[in-house]
Parts: structure tokens; C-alpha cells; sequence
């Protein structure tokens, strides 16, 4: 048995138990403190989460919308492009319409979101 099939786990269980005891005795402190100013501990809630999942739905439509166009490019136009295994060697075009698509979701979120807001005003 290798010291390092010991020591791999107990210094994962024990760094990952100083990072959570540290987080939770300096977020104690911090309340603390702001109570000894006499200020509020608890922070105010957020308005609403609608905008977040509309967020998250636009980003995941537009990545796997960006993924399908990209497996449908790569059988279709790039189909020459094989090495020798018999693999296509378009990875870039996989991420790169990924990445697009995602953005192109965020950025119409955004918008809808600008104009939510613009509503209200």
C-alpha cells in the first residue's frame, strides 16, 4: 500500500472541511460585526428569479440549437474532412457554434430583459 492512497483522501477530506469551517466561522464574524454597528445581518431577498430561468432557458436552447447545426454541418458540408480513423477533425466548428448560439441566447435575454425594464419605468 503507497502513502499516497492515504494521503490523498484525508488531505481532500481535510482541506475541503477547513474551506467550509472557514467559510462559516468568517460569514459568523461578519454578522458580528454588523450587528455591533447596528446595522441588519440578514440581506434583503432578491425580487424574483423569473429573469434568471428565462436566462438559463435561452442559454441552454441556443447551445443545443448551436449543436445541432454543428452536427448537421459536420455530416453534411465537411463530410470530406476524415483522418485516418475515420473521424471528422471539425471540433472547432462544435464549439464555436456552441459558444455563438449560447450568446446569441443571453444577449436576446438581455434585450427582453431591457425591455421589460424599460416598461416598468
Amino acid at each position: 500500500m503507497n502513502n499516497a492512497d492515504i494521503l490523498i483522501p484525508l488531505t481532500i477530506f481535510i482541506g475541503s472541511f477547513a474551506v467550509i469551517f472557514g467559510w462559516r466561522y468568517l460569514t459568523n464574524k461578519e454578522r458580528m460585526a454588523l450587528i455591533e454597528r447596528g446595522l441588519n445581518p440578514i440581506p434583503e431577498k432578491p425580487e424574483s428569479k423569473s429573469n434568471y430561468y428565462l436566462k438559463l432557458a435561452l442559454l441552454l436552447m441556443g447551445a443545443g440549437l448551436g449543436l445541432f447545426l454543428a452536427f448537421v454541418l459536420d455530416r453534411t458540408v465537411f463530410v470530406n474532412n476524415v483522418n485516418e480513423w475515420g473521424n471528422t477533425e471539425n471540433e472547432a466548428v462544435y464549439f464555436s457554434l456552441i459558444t455563438l448560439f449560447g450568446g446569441l441566447g443571453l444577449f436576446i435575454s438581455y434585450m427582453i430583459d431591457k425591455e421589460e425594464k424599460q416598461q416598468k419605468l
